[in-house]
């Protein structure tokens, strides 16, 4: 049955649901086993993903090449490794030295990046940066000792390749054995696909960035705003919204009418479902390999506990929800002893979702829960601690070039540099009162009646690889010009800046503000970035730090590791609109 749309979500002859479910036999049209056992998994446990294969031991040969699929009714090319969509699953030994042989068999240049894999700067597989690209009917070898354990993944880090579905998962077994038990194992690898030629994303977004925006605001919201808090505040609202020229609903700059979400390359629809016995231990390996989606994961029914982040144990905490941002990995530990449970991410701005299904057998299914209402940005989202009242005050003296959403005030707390480079046509916003609340489950996930993680729950066991202090603070802000489309690093798209330097063997303290009203995931190649609270206290290792808007995060690094790195928003269209940095450790 067709869904009817609220006027702001409504598109011309474009039924939603089609882009939310897609095809239930839709993916790769090469035929894949469905279930293939890993060399080291033993008797009692089982993975599976979708179509993906499993490749165990010690040397690999991978074949990039391009494979027709269909996942919405519309033909379309894809990039494979080994024919497959997601990439095969890699299983590696904790102290092994991989070898790893990829041959491109496409028509331009390709490259493979191990994500969240510390390993020498040359293995790192970052064209421009750490080697020169895998050029048509090449084949480069990689080779490195594996010094970790964990969930982790790999992609394309060659144009917008990850987008067209080069990405894969690794799993690394530790030397010592797991020291999470469970019976059954899975990979739930969230993803986005879209028919369309990526160029014409970005084109589209660099001409008009609310282009896939459905939530924006209509006459409806404005008589409920009327309705709930009178003309004079209603009409004072949307004068707000309009002089900054900004919409309280950018939430995600591709909506589900450019994608349709995939969990394991499976669409809703096609209903991936993994298999358990009532009363058993399954972990589950989220990996969010989402070009430009923050996923929101629930299964309702079922607490979820988180065992297991960006590789590493952490101290268990249950939640009903968590948030996943492209380049985050989140292990949960479930006991199911009903028939079926759905697995529910949804995109952050609620236009559409990925969706599985664990069950004691196959063809089983559970119902499957209605988005939640998409939520608006708030005057604290956008300019951090000086919330509504500040925000109006500043709007007298806005300077309409560059809106510094100041209101004139200074934060005492924690005070912000702006530097000269962020004054300039391609920032819009600038703030300078910014939160510190890792507390905070972020846009769309506050007071929803669901225990949501957020990064001030994460404590990762062990505590930190290096005690000392930070020698030195490095402050740099997350900017961009929505209008335009350019997203930088201190007002400076890549090409425009210079490297940052850090010292081998120092330790130093980076503090990223944003100064922009999206939430950025930010990722350091080749070092550990050890995330601390607002007191100075270790939190968690990661290898990506999701910022929310107007947020202030600070965290650790201990430069040892030698050689050019790649530092930059894990928004693949982000980083290609020029928010990513070199970092030369010397």
């Amino acid at each position: 049955m067709k869904q009817i749309l609220p006027v702001s979500q409504a598109k011309p002859d474009l039924p939603r649901r089609k882009f939310v479910q897609g095809l239930a036999t839709g993916g790769v049209l090469l035929g894949l086993a469905p279930l293939i056992r890993p060399a080291w998994a033993g008797p009692s446990v089982t993975t599976t993903t979708g179509s993906a294969p499993v490749l165990s031991g010690k040397e690999f040969d991978l074949i990039v090449e391009e494979t027709a699929v269909n996942f919405t009714g519309n033909p379309a090319m894809a990039t494979t490794v080994n024919g497959s969509l997601p990439a095969p699953i890699l299983r590696w030994r904790e102290g092994d030295t991989v070898t790893i042989s990829v041959t491109n068999r496409m028509r331009v240049s390709t490259s493979i990046h191990w994500h969240g894999i510390i390993l020498p700067y040359q293995m790192d597989g970052v064209p421009g940066i750490s080697f020169p690209g895998i050029a048509p009917g090449e084949t480069f070898v990689y080779r490195f000792k594996v010094e970790q354990s964990g969930t982790y993944w790999y992609h394309s880090h060659s144009g917008f390749q990850e987008q067209t579905g080069m990405y894969g998962t690794i799993i690394v077994e530790p030397a010592a054995g797991n020291t999470i038990r469970a019976d059954r194992d899975y990979v739930v690898q969230l993803s986005d696909w879209t028919d369309k030629d990526p160029m014409d994303i970005f084109a589209r977004l660099k001409k008009r960035s609310d282009y896939y925006n459905f939530n924006e605001p209509t006459v409806v919201d404005f008589f409920r705003d009327v309705a709930d808090d009178g003309v004079r505040a209603a009409l004072k609202k949307r004068r707000m919204w309009n002089r900054m020229r900004m919409s309280p609903t950018d939430l995600a700059d591709i909506s589900a009418y450019g994608y349709t979400y995939l969990m394991n390359g499976t669409t809703p629809a096609g209903n991936w479902t993994g298999l358990f016995k009532p009363g058993e231990r399954v972990r589950l390996r989220f990996i969010s390999a989402g070009t430009q989606s923050y996923f929101d994961v629930r299964i309702p029914g079922l607490k979820m506990t988180v065992v297991h982040v960006d590789g590493q144990d952490v101290e268990p905490v249950t939640v009903d929800e968590f948030r996943c941002g492209p380049g985050e990995t989140y292990d949960v530990v479930v006991t199911p002893r009903d028939e079926a449970y759905t697995i529910f991410a949804q995109s952050m701005d609620r236009t559409g979702y990925a969706r599985g299904t664990l069950a004691t057998k196959a063809g089983l299914s559970a119902p499957v829960p209605e988005l939640d209402q998409p939520q608006w940005l708030s005057m604290t989202d956008m300019m951090g601690a000086i919330g509504q009242d500040g925000a109006m005050a500043g709007m007298k003296g806005m300077d309409m070039r560059g809106h510094d959403m100041s209101g004139g005030k200074r934060s005492t707390a924690v005070p912000v540099r702006h530097a000269s480079s962020e004054y300039g046509p391609g920032v819009d916003m600038r703030v300078d009162t910014p939160r510190t609340n890792l507390d905070e489950p972020g846009i769309g996930l506050r007071n929803n009646g669901r225990r949501v993680l957020t990064y001030a729950d994460l404590r990762t066991i062990g505590g930190p690889l290096d005690e000392r202090g930070a020698g030195r603070d490095i402050e740099l802000h997350l900017t961009g010009n929505m209008e335009r489309y350019t997203w930088s690093i201190d007002g400076l798209e890549f090409g425009k800046s210079t490297p940052i330097h850090f010292h081998h063997g120092e330790r130093l303290r980076v503090i990223l503000h944003n100064d922009t009203m999206m939430t950025h995931p930010m990722h350091l190649h080749g070092m550990w970035s050890e995330l601390e609270d607002p007191n100075g206290r270790f939190l968690t290792r990661r290898h990506t730090i999701s910022v929310q808007p107007a947020q202030r995060v600070s965290f650790l690094v201990t430069a040892d590791a030698l050689g050019r790195w790649a530092w930059h928003c894990h928004l693949l269209y982000h980083m290609d609109a020029g928010m990513f940095r070199e970092v030369v450790v010397s």
